[in-house]
This record gives structure tokens, C-alpha cells and sequence, in this order.
């Protein structure tokens, strides 16, 4: 699975990430969880792999949107 992931700088502006680098920075929050969606939905649709965006929580991280494999599903349905 792919993981896009949002991360927070010492000045509180986001970046959006990827496999540890960023692709993306220098954005308030809402733009940034907007912009990492857009980003995952797109390389979903392109790969039709497993695709998901996560932020930093206070215990853990929280999911803010999960593409799955069609594969999967019907292997959950079955």
C-alpha cells in the first residue's frame, strides 16, 4: 500500500509527503488535506493499488482517506 502522509513544521505550516519525501510544502491545513486526497485518488486510479493519506495524531495516526484494490474488496465480499 502507498501512504501519503501529512506533516506539520516548526512554523505550523503542512507538508504532504511521500516515502519520506515531500512533494509538497509550505500549505495551511485544509489545502494540504485537500491536496494529499487529490494526489492518492489520482495515483489510484492511475495504479490501482492501495492508496491512503494519514496525519499525525496525539497517540496515533489518524486516516483521513483510504483508496482500496478492487481486488480486495471482492475478496472481503467472497
Amino acid at each position: 500500500m502507498v501512504t501519503y502522509s501529512l506533516k506539520q513544521s516548526a512554523d505550523g505550516r503542512w507538508s504532504v509527503c511521500r516515502s519520506g519525501f515531500t512533494l509538497f510544502s509550505g500549505l495551511h491545513l485544509e489545502p494540504a488535506i485537500r491536496l494529499a486526497r487529490e494526489v492518492a485518488r489520482d495515483e489510484h486510479l492511475r495504479s490501482r493499488r492501495a492508496v491512503s493519506v494519514e496525519m499525525p495524531g496525539t497517540d496515533s495516526s489518524i486516516r483521513l482517506a483510504h483508496f482500496v484494490r478492487t481486488a480486495d474488496l471482492l475478496e472481503k465480499a467472497a
